[in-house]
C-alpha cells in the first residue's frame, strides 16, 4: 500500500469497480485535478453515466484490454484476485494501489479530517462538509454517500481542509494521517476481517496513532467503544477531546428536544454554554453527529458561534434516513444501515418521525458473514418496528455460505410470529409489504444492497410516484 505517492504521477489511472460510492468519489477528485482517467464496473449505473460527463472513459464488464495505457490501478478490498483486469495489471507490473491509498494521495498537503467510526460516518462526514461550506470554507470532501445539497460525493475545493470518510472495514484507515480524526463509536462489525471484537478496537487505536503530531482525536464519550479509545489514546499522548451527553464530555450537548424534523440542544464546551443549535434531521443520533462535526470544524479554526449556526445548514445525505415519497397516507423512507447499531438507530428514528403510525421495516441483511455474525442482533434491534420483512442475504463480494440466509435474521426478531415474514423471492417484497400496510403507517426499506429499488415498486402500488 502506498500512501505518500503524489496524485500527479498516477495517472492514467484506471478504477475497478468505478461506479461504488467510495471509489467514484476519488476517481471525480483526481478528474478535478486533471488526471487521465477510466474505469470498469459489473454494470451500468447513474454514477457511471455522471462519470462519463465528467471526462473519465468508462466500461461495463471488466477486461484486460482496458488497461491500455494504464500507469495506476486502483481497486478496494472488494475486488478478488481473480479479478481479470486486477490479475492483469499484476502480470504487467502497473501500480495498483488501493482505495484507500488513492484517496490518501488526492488529499495529500491539506488538512485532512478523517471521519471514523462502526456507525455514522457518512453523516458526520457529510455534516462537517456542509457546515464548512456554510462558513465561507470551500473544502475538498470525499463522502460515501451524496449531499443533499449539491447532489454529489466529491468535489476539489480550493480550501485547505479535506473532508473524509474514513472506511474501518479492511483497516486501510490509518494511511491519511490526519490533523483532526473523528470516533462516533467503537462496535463489532466486520468480524470477517478483524476476527474478534477486541481487534476492532485495536483497528480503532491504530487510526488515532496516525493522527499527525499535534493533532486531534474527536471521540463520543456516550459510546463504551469510543470512550475506551479515547482513554487509551489520551495515555499515549494524542490530544483527545471528547463530545456528547455524558457529564464527563470536553463538548456536551444539553437539553435535548426532539421532534419529527430534527432536534434542538444547548452545545457546551470546556464547562461554558455555546449557544443553542437545530438540527434539521431527525434522530438523537443525528445530534450527536452534529456536535461531533462541530468539534472537527471548531478544531480546523472555525469560530464557535460560527460553527453552531452552520448546523442547520444540514439537510440530509442519500439513503440516511432519505425520503422517497408518500401514498395511500403511508410514507416511505429509505436507510443505508447494514449493521445492528445501525439498524436501530434508523428504526429509532422512524419511530420519532412516524408519531402515532405504525412502522413498517423491509430489511435486506448485507453479507453472509455479517448475517451469521450478527442475526441475533439484527432481530433485535427489527424488533422496535410493528411489522417486519426480512429479505434474503445481499451477497456482495461474498460467495453464499450453507445454512445462512435472510431468515436466521426473521427467526430471531422477538415480535408475534404473524408480524415477521421471511420473504426469499426479491420479486414478492413488495407485494409482502403492500399487504401489511394501512394509512398512518411509516415504511423504512433498510440494508446496504439493492432494496433501496423497492421503493419505486412500493409506491406504485399505493398509488404514488417517486418526487425525484
Amino acid at each position: 500500500m502506498i500512501a505518500d505517492t503524489p496524485a500527479a504521477d498516477l495517472s492514467p489511472v484506471h478504477f475497478i469497480g468505478i461506479g461504488g460510492a467510495g471509489m467514484s468519489g476519488i476517481a471525480r477528485i483526481m478528474l478535478a485535478m486533471g488526471l487521465q482517467v477510466s474505469g470498469s464496473d459489473a454494470k451500468d449505473s447513474l454514477l457511471l453515466t455522471a462519470l462519463a460527463a465528467e471526462g473519465a472513459t468508462v466500461h461495463v464488464g471488466h477486461d484486460p484490454r482496458q488497461l491500455d495505457g494504464v500507469r495506476t490501478v486502483v481497486a478496494s478490498s472488494a475486488v478478488r484476485d481473480t479479478n481479470p483486469e486486477l490479475a492483469r495489471a499484476r502480470e504487467l507490473g502497473l501500480q495498483v494501489l488501493h482505495r484507500s491509498a488513492a484517496l490518501a494521495a488526492v488529499s495529500s498537503g491539506r488538512q485532512v479530517v478523517a471521519v471514523a467510526g462502526t456507525n455514522g460516518k457518512t453523516t458526520t462526514t457529510s455534516m462537517t462538509t456542509v457546515m464548512l461550506q456554510h462558513c465561507g470554507l470551500d473544502p475538498s470532501f470525499s463522502i460515501g454517500g451524496e449531499l443533499t445539497e449539491s447532489g454529489t460525493n466529491a468535489h476539489l475545493g480550493s480550501g485547505a481542509v479535506f473532508v473524509l470518510e474514513a472506511d474501518e472495514s479492511d483497516g486501510t484507515f490509518v494511511v491519511y494521517r490526519p490533523q483532526v480524526g473523528v470516533v462516533t463509536n467503537v462496535q463489532p462489525d466486520h468480524l470477517d476481517f478483524y476476527g474478534t471484537a477486541e481487534a476492532v478496537e485495536q483497528g480503532f487505536l491504530e487510526f488515532a496513532r496516525s493522527i499527525r503530531p499535534g493533532g486531534l482525536l474527536v471521540a463520543c464519550a456516550d459510546d463504551t467503544g469510543s470512550a475506551r479509545l479515547a482513554e487509551r489514546a489520551a495515555a499515549e499522548g494524542i490530544a483527545v477531546r471528547t463530545y456528547g451527553e455524558s457529564d464527563g464530555a470536553d463538548v456536551r450537548l444539553d437539553d435535548l428536544v426532539l421532534d419529527q424534523s430534527g432536534s434542538g440542544f444547548e452545545v457546551w464546551s470546556a464547562g461554558r454554554p455555546v449557544g443553542r443549535a437545530r438540527v434539521n434531521v431527525p434522530g438523537h443520533h443525528n445530534a450527536l453527529n452534529a456536535l461531533a462535526a462541530w468539534t472537527a470544524i471548531v478544531a480546523v479554526g472555525v469560530a464557535p458561534t460560527d460553527a453552531l449556526a452552520a448546523i442547520g445548514s444540514f439537510t440530509g445525505t442519500r439513503r440516511r434516513f432519505e425520503p422517497r415519497g408518500s401514498a395511500g397516507g403511508v410514507r416511505l423512507f429509505d436507510d443505508y444501515a447494514h449493521n445492528p447499531g445501525k439498524v436501530a438507530a434508523a428504526l429509532q428514528t422512524a419511530r420519532q418521525v412516524a408519531g402515532d403510525g405504525r412502522v413498517v421495516v423491509v430489511f435486506q441483511p448485507h453479507l453472509y458473514s455479517r448475517t451469521k455474525d450478527f442475526a441475533v442482533e439484527f432481530g433485535r434491534a427489527l424488533g422496535l418496528a410493528d411489522e417486519v420483512v426480512v429479505m434474503d442475504v445481499y451477497a456482495a463480494r461474498e460467495d453464499p455460505q450453507p445454512g445462512v440466509s435472510g431468515a436466521l435474521v426473521a427467526d430471531a426478531v422477538p415480535l408475534p410470529p404473524e408480524h415477521v415474514a421471511f420473504v426469499p423471492s426479491w420479486s414478492a417484497v413488495a407485494g409482502a409489504v403492500r399487504a401489511r400496510v394501512r394509512p398512518g403507517d411509516l415504511v423504512l426499506t433498510v440494508g446496504a444492497g439493492d432494496v433501496t429499488m423497492l421503493a419505486d415498486e412500493l409506491l406504485a402500488l399505493l398509488g404514488g410516484s417517486d418526487p425525484r
